[in-house]
C-alpha cells in the first residue's frame, strides 16, 4: 500500500469538521435521549444527522482533494441527498405521530361519553 502524506492546510480543516461533526451527531444522539415526548425528540436526531453528516463529508471532500490534487465532489450527492430527505422523513413522521394522537383522542372521547 501507497503511503501519502496529507499537506498540513487540509488537515486541520479537515480535523475540525470531524470533531464538529462527531460532536453534532453526539448531541442529536443525545438530544433523543434525554428529551420527553416525540415532537421534541425528532428535532435533534434530525439536526444532528443533517449536519454531522454534512461536516464529516466536508471533510472527506477535502482530505481526498487534497490527496488526489484534484476537485472531489462525490461527496455532494450525498450531501445533497441528505439534506433532501432527512427533513422530508421527519415531517412525516410528525405527520403520522399527529394523526395518531388525533385518532387516539377521538377513541377517548368516543370510549367516555361524561367528558
Amino acid at each position: 500500500m501507497m503511503e501519502t502524506h496529507l499537506p498540513l492546510w487540509a488537515g486541520i480543516p479537515a480535523t475540525v469538521l470531524l470533531v464538529v461533526g462527531g460532536v453534532l451527531a453526539f448531541t442529536g444522539s443525545w438530544g433523543l435521549l434525554r428529551l420527553k415526548d416525540f415532537y421534541s425528540r425528532i428535532h435533534a436526531p434530525t439536526l444532528g444527522s443533517t449536519l454531522g453528516s454534512s461536516c464529516v463529508l466536508g471533510a472527506s471532500m477535502l482530505v481526498f482533494s487534497a490527496i488526489e490534487g484534484r476537485p472531489v465532489i462525490h461527496e455532494v450527492v450525498i450531501t445533497l441527498f441528505l439534506v433532501l430527505t432527512l427533513p422530508v422523513g421527519a415531517m412525516l413522521l410528525v405527520q403520522a405521530a399527529s394523526y395518531r394522537d388525533k385518532q387516539r383522542t377521538k377513541a377517548g372521547r368516543k370510549t367516555s361519553p361524561n367528558r
